[in-house]
């Protein structure tokens, strides 16, 4: 039989050569006389440069590669799961919530149990992801799927850590992009013992964990107690990944890539992937961050590198999802079963309607001043018109317009899980206003709104290309989705990390606060908003028949492929005005559907107005809140709407 060309060991080896150039390569540009310190050390500026900075930053490096290579390898072999990782899990946003709590609130701490602190905040964060699972057997889609929830769960949180305390924890948006930056051998030191510990440990479960190539029946037979044997293997690889991200940052993606680059290339048993899974994890992280010192050393920006290896992670995520084999228990549940409707539902949505009047009045009269709370009209209309009347504009319009396109893409796709935010449009959007912020500050709000809207665009059209041959599988579209929300982590810590004095600006957007609202673009948002309202309306019947599959939609007249494109394309539209209203951190286009279909509005129409109205609602009272909970300081409406919002997908995901 002939031999397959790729094999882990070509590809390590195509690596090694790859990292020996490249760090001559730097040696020689970065660092004059570099190569002549290897041979001669000495005193000399460029010896101590090689000594202490550039050669410990090359050991750390291939340590936290090796480290996170085998973490990944142990997690896709006990859960699995291909799409298993320190990243894909929340391990690594655990641990670095954990830190920056300990930072503020106990930094005492820090100094002897940094590394148990982080351990126990990858704990539980694995944790909460198991639990959402267990129901599920731990397939494999639903286990990525609470993993990338918590993500943005906790991801949300350490934004709020951040906004409010961005003096004392600047250092740790660095730290918490991946900087590999070196000045002496404690890293190495720290690195070496612990991931020497947690290889012994992974070794001595190889064999047990081998048997999990079988089904729990046949390796139960062999005597191999599942539960404990999970539970050592997981703690195994939290710990590494803990070890890691202590020392060197938050560094995504190598945990998935080099484990399943191997498994690709012929590397088929267990032993032979805890061999050479950390070999290319090392290799990878070394040679990335080689070439980022070569494309980075005339320049000032700092680009870390643990936020770049997730740039290149996410593409490797988008291309294994395709491959990934879904177990199914049941047929997909479709977004428009007409189930619980309610018997008035227009005098419900009148009420809905009604409801909203006190809340928009609170919000416009009610909150504390500078001598504490004030009566309604306390305030001079002036000051309240100026200030609270455009920020409760733009949040009112920025909430109807993410609900209706919540509710087209929902009906559209058949996938109840779906939404602008989890599908990873808005993400698009942002990655395109992002663009402009950085690279034309100057930049008009048209331009501006056309590259959020090119964002979208293209995000659906990434959608669609990925999941068309699937038959757009609910599971398969959500993990395309979100795939697209770590690309876009990936570059906002990029761009935090950086020293750009715009930083403090693209902050405040991407939290999603209103605080920068003036009223011509409140104005201007909310009229968009009335438009996209008269326009989707029309489209009803065709949001009926859709859910229900192409042949019947085509058997009574709907052109399936026309009507879908059309709007999907309503929806990118909407979904990038609000994005740039409010930033792209809201779950409104996820919460806003569902809490209108739990009232029993079911048909299109009546869909459509109660999310509208819902989603006007929760985004005004979240602005609200994040403006008097806290005051005189703000949590970004935002930021109150991905709580609000991810604490209910993970209660619905136990029931998905």
């Amino acid at each position: 039989m002939r031999a397959s060309r790729i094999t882990p060991a070509r590809i390590c080896g195509l690596l090694s050569l790859v990292l020996v150039v490249f760090s001559a390569w730097t040696l020689t540009a970065i660092m004059p006389g570099g190569i002549e310190a290897i041979a001669a050390p000495g005193n000399a500026l460029a010896s101590i440069l090689f000594r202490y900075t550039w050669l410990p930053r090359l050991f750390a490096a291939l340590l936290g590669g090796a480290g996170l290579g085998l973490a990944g390898a142990l997690m896709q072999q006990t859960l699995r799961n291909p799409l298993a990782a320190p990243t894909t899990l929340g391990v690594i946003s655990g641990v670095q919530l954990a830190l920056l709590l300990a930072t503020l609130f106990a930094p005492a701490l820090l100094l002897y149990t940094r590394g148990l602190i982080g351990f126990l905040g990858g704990v539980v964060a694995l944790g909460l992801v198991l639990t959402l699972a267990w129901r599920h057997a731990l397939a494999p889609t639903v286990v990525v799927l609470a993993g990338l929830v918590v993500n943005l769960f906790l991801g949300a949180l350490v934004v709020v850590l951040l906004l409010f305390n961005q003096q004392a924890l600047h250092g740790l948006m660095i730290w918490g992009a991946g900087s590999l930056t070196q000045n002496n051998w404690h890293g190495v030191l720290y690195l070496l013992p612990r991931l020497g510990i947690g290889a012994v440990a992974a070794t001595i479960l190889s064999r047990a964990l081998a048997l999990l190539d079988l089904d729990d029946a046949s390796a139960r037979n062999l005597g191999v107690s599942l539960a404990w044997l999970r539970a050592g293997a997981l703690s195994v690889a939290v710990f590494l990944s803990a070890v890691v991200v202590v020392k060197l940052g938050v560094i995504g993606f190598i945990g998935l890539a080099a484990p399943s680059i191997v498994r690709l290339a012929g590397a088929r048993r267990l032993s032979d992937r805890l061999i050479w899974a950390p070999a290319l994890g090392a290799l990878l992280l070394a040679a990335t961050d080689q070439i980022l010192q070569l494309v980075t050393h005339h320049s000032a920006a700092l680009i870390p590198t643990g936020a770049t290896t997730a740039v290149l992670g996410a593409p490797l995520l988008l291309w294994l999802i395709p491959r990934l084999t879904m177990r199914r228990s049941g047929p997909p549940t479709k977004a428009g079963a007409p189930t619980n409707r309610a018997r008035r539902p227009y005098r419900l949505i009148l009420a809905l309607a009604v409801a909203i009047a006190p809340v928009i009045v609170a919000a416009l009269l009610l909150g504390p001043g500078a001598h504490g709370w004030t009566w309604p009209f306390a305030l001079p209309w002036a000051e309240t018109g100026a200030w609270r009347l455009p920020r409760v504009l733009a949040a009112g319009s920025a909430g109807v317009m993410l609900a209706l396109a919540g509710t087209i893409i929902q009906r559209v796709s058949g996938n109840p899980m779906a939404s602008p935010e989890v599908l990873g449009v808005t993400a698009g959007t942002a990655m395109g206003v992002l663009a402009v912020i950085l690279i034309w500050p100057a930049a008009s709000t048209l331009l501006t709104l056309a590259a959020g809207i090119l964002g979208a665009f293209a995000t659906l059209v990434l959608l669609a290309a990925l999941n068309a041959r699937s038959g757009f599988e609910p599971e398969r579209v959500l993990l395309t989705g979100v795939s697209v929300l770590f690309l876009y982590d990936a570059v906002s810590k990029i761009v935090l990390a950086s020293s750009d004095p715009r930083i403090q600006q693209a902050l405040a957007w991407m939290s999603g606060t209103t605080y920068y609202i003036h009223l011509p673009l409140a104005l201007v948002a909310g009229a968009i908003a009335v438009i996209g309202v008269l326009a989707t309306l029309p489209f009803a019947a065709w949001l009926d028949l859709l859910p229900l599959g192409v042949p019947v939609a085509r058997s009574l007249g709907v052109n399936a492929a026309f009507s879908r494109l059309l709007l999907l394309a309503m929806a990118a539209v909407l979904t990038a005005v609000a994005t740039l209203v409010v930033g792209p951190l809201s779950f409104v286009g996820l919460l806003a559907p569902h809490m209108a279909r739990m009232l029993g509005l079911t048909r299109a129409r009546e869909h459509l107005l109660g999310s509208l109205v819902i989603g006007g609602l929760l985004m005004i009272l979240a602005d609200w809140v994040g403006r008097v909970i806290l005051f005189p300081s703000e949590i970004p409406a935002g930021l109150v709407a991905t709580l609000i919002g991810g604490s209910y997908f993970m209660w619905r995901l136990r029931r998905f």
